[in-house]
């Protein structure tokens, strides 16, 4: 008998709508109380699932909605990514300029010239990542991105030779800001705002400068000894070093981010399509064959579909942006506290699944 009734109820779970199923997971996922999360899921053009849970500010209660502002984490440097991409096709840079060209007081002139900036959009580059952040934390509260990069500017060696393998490098993306500072003589927040974010109606995003945002978004913490503690701006070293890690975007924006993408809004549809290639390098001595783009993560679902994407986290936020492009899907989770955003990416990918979303049309109701 006890067996009958599990499978019924299996059975009827199984059959619950795509939303039950979602606002189920997400409500035991972040209780109401708690630091929590932004989620989204959009077909097409149509937003399918939306909802936000949790506080975003544990001391005001305020509740998390799908318009709170989240650090992206790394998501952030998909778009340090796409402003190179915007300067290379006006023709200011190339991808095949050598570090040379921009930090000229490299210690090491030959590690310089073989560095470019290829390597450096995916993490193919062979630099160390030589900061001594937990003997100065106190400095890398506050450094910024040069003061990030520096450290990397005085290595006399590599770990690899540029374009070999693979090192996942914040401060790459630190030196990617600052050329596209170099190119344009304007603070990169500032033309990646112009040429970005506002082109893509991403009004209210805006990306870390110093203390800046210190208001207007939400606060991030980790769990220590069964207490929440706040971990962002002046708890979480590094945290200002925002060619890394230093945008900041709702689920609702980033929907009109991904549009914008698809729609060729802020550079022209090769480009991006280009972007979100596989590069592979002739030198390539790597026991795994390469997975990334210019910036993006490329990958597939369990049936093959493939995905682009990037995670996020830095202090207690954490991030998920996946696209299905084949099939128009975009999965965006945002959270101000760590959680197990790999099972649930899985999760809402076999609901999706489950629910005909991978149709070519949105299902019928």
């Amino acid at each position: 008998m006890k067996k009958i009734i599990l499978l019924l109820l299996l059975f009827s779970c199984s059959r619950e709508p795509f939303q039950t199923k979602m606002d189920r997971h997400f409500s035991q996922l972040f209780p109401a109380d708690q630091p929590g999360g932004a989620v989204l899921v959009m077909k097409d053009t149509t937003v399918i699932f939306s909802r936000g849970y949790g506080v975003s500010d544990l001391n005001t209660k305020e509740p998390i909605t799908t318009k709170t502002l989240f650090n992206l984490g790394s998501i952030s440097k998909t778009f340090v990514s796409n402003s190179i991409l915007i300067l290379q096709k006006q023709g200011k840079l190339s991808v095949e300029d050598s570090l040379l060209k921009y930090f000229p007081n490299f210690k090491n002139k030959t590690i310089a010239q073989k560095v470019k900036i290829k390597h450096l959009l995916t993490h193919t580059s062979g630099l160390p990542d030589n900061r001594e952040v937990s003997k100065d934390s106190v400095l890398y509260l506050t450094a910024k991105d040069a003061e990030n990069w520096y450290p990397v500017t005085q290595t006399d060696t590599l770990e690899f030779e540029p374009g070999t393998k693979y090192n996942y490098s914040n401060p790459s993306y630190n030196a990617l800001a600052l050329i596209i500072e170099q190119v344009t003589g304007k603070r990169w927040q500032d033309f990646t705002t112009e040429t970005i974010l506002l082109p893509s109606g991403m009004n209210t995003s805006t990306i870390t400068d110093g203390d800046h945002p210190s208001k207007g978004v939400s606060h991030a913490y980790t769990m220590i000894q069964r207490q929440w503690r706040e971990d962002d701006y002046g708890e979480e070293p590094t945290f200002c070093a925002a060619g890394n890690g230093g945008v900041w975007s709702s689920v609702e924006e980033l929907t009109r981010y991904e549009l914008a993408l698809r729609k060729g809004t802020f550079l022209d549809p090769s480009s991006i399509d280009a972007s979100a290639v596989i590069k592979n390098f002739p030198n390539w001595s790597a026991d795994k064959p390469p997975f990334i783009g210019w910036s993006w993560f490329i990958g597939q679902t369990p049936d093959s579909l493939k995905t682009i994407g990037h995670t996020g986290s830095q202090g207690g936020f954490q991030a998920n942006y996946v696209s299905i492009p084949e099939k128009k899907i975009l999965f965006v989770i945002l959270c101000n506290a760590p959680r197990d955003l790999d099972t649930t990416t899985q999760l809402v990918m076999t609901w999706l699944k489950e629910e005909n979303y991978f149709n070519a049309k949105l299902p019928r109701p």
